[in-house]
């Protein structure tokens, strides 16, 4: 399958809620949180105001001109805080596009776009059952702390 990746477009920011809604990882056998989730501070952190700051970096994968996935950046006190010059990732795709190489090809893309603006390393938190914690691997992420559920994970650029 086809797919572009580019930057966002002014007036696309509202898709992130979409695409904060689907990085909800959701493991087989549990029924999906409600759409009214993604309204809690804890993720909202994620997306509001995306786009005021100068770290607020996002791409788009789309298929046939339709968005099908976003890896988004930002400094911000999330689940994968690191220290404050350290920008935490957010990645997701529809489901129908899991597992064809978007999400591996987005991240590489942001990692290369950090690096070109001096970021010395990028941070994100993954459930430990996330079948995605090898795809992170796969680009750089390494394992650098951890709780009961998620692995905090680096990407030294």
């Amino acid at each position: 399958m086809k797919y572009k990746i580019r930057t966002i477009l002014e007036g696309e920011d509202s898709l992130l809620n979409n695409f904060l809604y689907e990085a909800i990882f959701v493991p087989p056998g549990i029924s999906p949180p409600p759409r009214s989730i993604i309204n809690q501070p804890e993720l909202q952190v994620y997306v509001t105001g995306f786009g005021t700051k100068k770290d607020d970096i996002c791409l788009i994968a789309e298929i046939d001109n339709k968005p099908v996935g976003a890896v988004w950046v930002r400094m911000m006190n999330d689940y994968g805080h690191i220290d404050d010059d350290t920008p935490s990732f957010a990645i997701s795709l529809y489901k129908d596009y899991r597992g064809m190489g978007i999400g591996t090809a987005m991240m590489k893309e942001m990692l290369r776009i950090l690096k070109d603006r001096g970021y010395k390393q990028a941070s994100l938190a993954v459930q430990k059952a996330n079948y995605a914690v090898r795809m992170y691997k796969k680009v750089g992420f390494e394992i650098v702390d951890e709780n009961e559920e998620e692995y905090i994970m680096l990407c030294r650029l």
